[in-house]
């Protein structure tokens, strides 16, 4: 277990002389937070903090950042509050440890959901102070290490989100080996079997070509003294995961591996850039170098701020070998990343949002389209995308570079220079030349969009378009064609149902009334009334007959209370007895509420309606809120008059078999008829049942309630109020 005297130590070996009182009053709250608390290894939970204090520290970031890594699970796994972190340690701290805290309180309906909306909380949480992802990498980080102790679905759950989410991420701010640990953890818990095969089989290819990548390094290091350049030679040995997947990617078995000349490549590093060019010119001299596989990633950075030179030569016995060469810098930058150009030293905090920092456009762009995608499976899928860093460079013909992901085409290119670009782009030159717009853009070409006011984005671009703004773009601009089409539908048959009721559409528009009919349908706007009218899901008599209605309404004066209470039965109104009174005259005109279902014995309420008398509703009726309160009376139901009433409840049980059987037989036994039964299962192994029973009153509607929650298997039962 990491003690607090190991982060120390570290926090010393790179800031000496570091004030620590931080770090050291944070490791006694959290400790006090935690105590008592068991992690599922059986250790105290404080040695979790203690573990992602520590990486932290090895990632040189400072003081605040890692008294963060020891608070970073008080808020979420106990009583503490962001407001008591910052109480105690300040706003910054709270602000990265509330970055990092899940949204555990949230009513989604959703495995999915939630995972989404904790995703774009990071996200925000990340563009504002980039300490966040660091934090929330180094505990997936530590979490992964001990996932042996995780069941074994959570298990393959976790390592595919940490394979998806966490290593692209870690790969694009550029900590090279925190992305080769995630990624090589995930592989070991997602493909146990083959994990284990490979390891053994790279231990033996290791070991039988390990002469030979000795005699290349010495040869490499004689010719690099008899220049006068100093420098280091060294193996470099690919990670498990990253020879599985090339191994996929040829279509290659583990019993093959012999044929991956890579497993073992050599690294060169200098000390200046221009011995890097030099040291190439000494590799091709003597080596015969591949056409195609020379890359210069040091005129030509990758997002990531990754710099070197790679090429890949034929070397002694016709074997391949890769070669890499950068300096001591671009080494510490190929490895540390964001953290070797660690700005909070000067409390310069890096921001996503400043556009200071090339390397972080690709989180400004998740942060974009995090706002666009409200479906949480859409924003899952595009964060995956968007993540993972094949990329291609091309360029504008001002000279710009816009990093686009492998295969994208010239429409991701239009949309990712403007929207509006992307919208009219009718034409694309490459290189100079005419080319389909489905046309796979490579490293270096430079792409000139040509665009006219006639061109309109197509749905077939949606089949080879790769970038998610791409994507999002050409749906948002599809469903408002969409909508515009369907809405002058809609009016147009609204048009002609106005004209056969001797009315004017025109009008019906101008008239007030018509947001009071949209409202009354269940819309919020007149135009999504009309639209819903274009997709058929409400017929243009509807409308036309809730105008009318509503405005005879308007036209009529309204009644005087007393006229109101003078009222007189002129018809039967089903299943309304006598035993409904007002200030205790029964002989009133009364209609029971459709929405809330009034059985004799609830307390209910009337409310005054223009020329149908008093609609009867029950008191916590959530209806009643958007009525006048004006025209709401005391009304008193007085007892039972044997009449009988209809009612709904709502039913949830195990799915089991003969289930509905049960609970069918319950009902029934308590004197009961089921006028309606209907009933739907959910992927958690629930039975949701919809009955409409047939009751007396209130207490007969208990009685049939509690025998149903007699029967072994049911876990709620609720009278639905519509």
């Amino acid at each position: 277990m990491v003690r607090l005297s190991d982060i120390l130590d570290q926090i010393q070996s790179y800031l000496p002389g570091a004030d620590t009182r931080l770090v050291e009053k944070a490791y006694v709250f959290a400790a006090k937070a935690h105590a008592g608390q068991v992690r599922r290894s059986g250790e105290p939970y404080l040695a979790h903090p203690l573990s992602v204090a520590y990486i932290l520290a090895q990632m040189k970031l400072d003081i605040p950042t890692i008294a963060a890594g020891l608070l970073h699970d008080t808020v979420e796994d106990t009583d503490i509050t962001i407001e008591d972190i910052k109480k105690h340690f300040g706003p910054t701290v709270a602000e990265i440890v509330d970055g990092v805290t899940k949204i555990t309180h949230l009513s989604v309906r959703s495995k999915v959901h939630k995972q989404a909306e904790n995703f774009r909380k990071m996200l925000l949480a990340m563009a504002k102070d980039l300490r966040v992802i660091l934090v929330k990498l180094a505990d997936r980080l530590h979490n992964m290490k001990t996932l042996e102790f995780m069941p074994d679905h959570k298990r393959r759950r976790i390592a595919q989100e940490t394979l998806d989410i966490y290593a692209p991420l870690a790969s694009r701010l550029g900590i090279d080996w925190l992305k080769q640990e995630l990624e090589d953890l995930s592989f070991m818990y997602l493909y146990p079997e083959e994990y284990k095969a490979l390891r053994e089989e790279v231990e033996k290819v290791v070991a039988a070509r390990q002469d030979f990548i000795d005699e290349i390094k010495k040869i490499i290091q004689e010719k690099l003294a008899e220049e006068g350049i100093e420098g280091r030679v060294l193996g470099r040995r690919k990670h498990l995961y990253s020879i599985f997947r090339k191994l996929q990617r040829n279509n290659l078995a583990i019993d093959q591996l012999y044929l991956i000349y890579d497993i073992i490549g050599l690294r060169v590093i200098v000390k200046k850039v221009k011995e890097c060019y030099e040291v190439l010119g000494i590799i091709h001299s003597l080596w015969k170098p591949i056409p195609g596989r020379f890359k210069d990633y040091i005129n030509l950075p990758k997002p990531n701020m990754y710099q070197s030179l790679h090429t890949t030569v034929i070397g002694p016995g016709g074997r391949q070998m890769e070669i890499q060469i950068r300096t001591e810098e671009m080494d510490r930058i190929a490895n540390e990343g964001i953290a070797a150009h660690f700005l909070y030293k000067e409390q310069k905090i890096i921001n996503a949002g400043t556009g200071k920092h090339k390397q972080l456009e690709w989180l400004e762009r998740l942060v974009e389209l995090q706002k666009e995608l409200k479906n949480p499976r859409d924003f899952i899928e595009s964060l995956r995308m968007d993540l993972f860093p094949d990329e291609v460079y091309v360029f504008t013909p001002d000279g710009d570079i816009k990093v686009l992901p492998v295969g994208s085409t010239p429409i991701d290119f239009a949309y990712a220079i403007h929207t509006e670009v992307g919208h009219h782009c009718a034409m694309a030159k490459v290189n100079g030349r005419l080319v389909p717009l489905d046309y796979e853009l490579q490293t270096g070409d430079i792409v000139e969009i040509v665009t006219t006011s006639q061109q309109k984005p197509s749905r077939d671009w949606l089949k080879f378009v790769k970038t998610s703004r791409a994507k999002s773009r050409i749906k948002q601009w599809l469903k408002q064609e969409e909508k515009q089409r369907i809405f002058a539908a809609g009016k147009e048959i609204l048009d002609r149902e106005f004209r056969k009721a001797k009315l004017t559409f025109s009008s019906f528009m101008e008239d007030e009334i018509a947001q009071e009919v949209a409202q009354k349908l269940s819309f919020k706007t007149v135009e999504e009334l009309i639209i819903a009218v274009g997709y058929g899901k409400v017929t243009p008599q509807q409308v036309v007959k809730k105008y009318l209605h509503e405005k005879q309404k308007e036209e009529a004066p309204p009644p005087s209370e007393e006229e109101l209470i003078k009222i007189k039965k002129k018809q039967t109104v089903s299943k309304v007895p006598d035993s409904i009174s007002v200030d205790g005259s029964g002989d009133m005109l009364f209609h029971l509420s459709k929405c809330c279902k009034p059985l004799p014995g609830d307390e209910v309420v009337g409310y005054i309606t223009r020329g149908r008398g008093i609609t009867v509703h029950r008191a916590d009726c959530p209806n009643l809120e958007g009525l006048d309160p004006e025209r709401l009376i005391d009304i008193k139901w007085d007892s039972s008059d044997g009449a009988t009433y209809t009612a709904k409840l709502w039913v949830i049980t195990l799915d089991r078999k003969g289930m509905l059987a049960s609970v069918s037989s319950a009902i029934s036994s308590q004197e009961a008829n089921i006028l309606e039964a209907n009933l739907r299962t959910t992927k958690d192994q629930r039975a949701l049942f919809d009955f409409v029973v047939e009751v007396s009153n209130r207490a007969h509607l208990d009685k049939i309630m509690a025998a149903v929650k007699q029967i072994e298997g049911v876990i709620r039962v609720e009278r639905k109020t519509a």
